[in-house]
């Protein structure tokens, strides 16, 4: 019995002492990355300057052409993740601020996006491997029901989180593997798909009175004297439900609803997204109300 206790000792030790090893060495990869995703790009740069910062979800992403708002002279990055909610647009306006970017005007695409609070898993873990350099990373999973085991048991987020930030991911860090996020200043455009589906339901869908992370976003810009301006962007015309952009606009006047400036089915790549004619022309607009004097 002593042996076989003293074995399990032995072995949790040399467990605890691996897992430690690991953390500390994928989370040392991490830390030397900026060219993956927008996320280590914002974490691994210094102060920047910026006319226009653009957030959002892929509604932002792919509506918002970054390219168009510098042909006009305003230095632009659209900073959208595609799957993204409000939680990881808040946290990425933090580590803005955070590294000190001087930013005079925050676009934020706020539509379907305001019907939740929750954190998208496949966006906001790509935050975790700087779960412990950063307080204002730390501060914002506080309140996950998870953050205790995320925070104290090394090693764990890149098991739980493998697919998006575990060994593949880690190696592609490592060898400074590129992606297309960071390409077109972070816009990404779709193209028309012949077959795609131009009907969508969203009657279901409700803006929540109280959008936690909205209200956080609009209170940074309020900080730290940053220009907001939250935009409704289009949706396919076969939408049921579309009363909802109303309800947004009810609860949140300052929400400026675009959800028809651009209708056509031609102008979709699917319902919910524009593809590249149907943005370009969504961008104009755009530009014209809110900056072309």
């Amino acid at each position: 019995m002593k042996k076989f206790l003293l074995f399990t000792l032995k072995t949790v030790i040399v467990g605890i002492t691996v897992a430690v090893a690991l953390d500390f060495i994928y989370t040392a990869v991490y830390l030397q990355s900026g060219n993956r995703s927008k996320i280590d790009h914002v974490f691994n740069s210094k102060s920047e300057n910026f006319d226009v910062v653009i957030l959002g979800s892929s509604r932002a992403n792919n509506h918002f052409v970054a390219q168009m708002f510098e042909d006009k002279g305003l230095k632009t990055f659209n900073y959208g993740m595609s799957g993204g909610h409000l939680f990881e647009a808040s946290l990425l306006l933090k580590l803005m601020m955070e590294r000190q970017y001087k930013i005079k005007n925050v676009i934020l695409e706020a539509d379907l996006n305001l019907s939740n609070i929750k954190r998208a898993e496949g966006i906001a873990s790509k935050f975790l491997p700087y779960l412990h350099n950063s307080e204002v990373i730390r501060e914002h999973f506080e309140l996950e029901n998870d953050f205790l085991e995320l925070y104290y048991i090394p090693f764990y987020r890149y098991i739980k989180f493998e697919t998006v930030i575990g060994f593949r991911e880690m190696f592609f860090q490592g060898i400074h593997k590129r992606t297309s996020h960071l390409d077109n200043l972070g816009y990404y455009s779709l193209g028309k798909k012949p077959n795609a589906n131009m009907r969508n339901n969203i009657v279901n869908l409700k803006p929540l009175k109280h959008n936690k992370y909205y209200e956080e976003i609009k209170n940074i810009c309020k900080a730290n004297n940053i220009n907001f301006i939250a935009i409704m962007t289009p949706m396919c015309e076969n939408t049921k439900g579309m009363n909802y952009f109303d309800k947004v606009q009810q609860l949140y006047p300052e929400i400026h609803n675009y959800e028809n400036v651009v209708v056509e089915d031609k102008y979709f790549s699917s319902c919910g997204h524009m593809n590249d004619t149907g943005a370009r022309m969504f961008t104009v607009r755009i530009l014209k109300d809110f900056f072309v004097k």
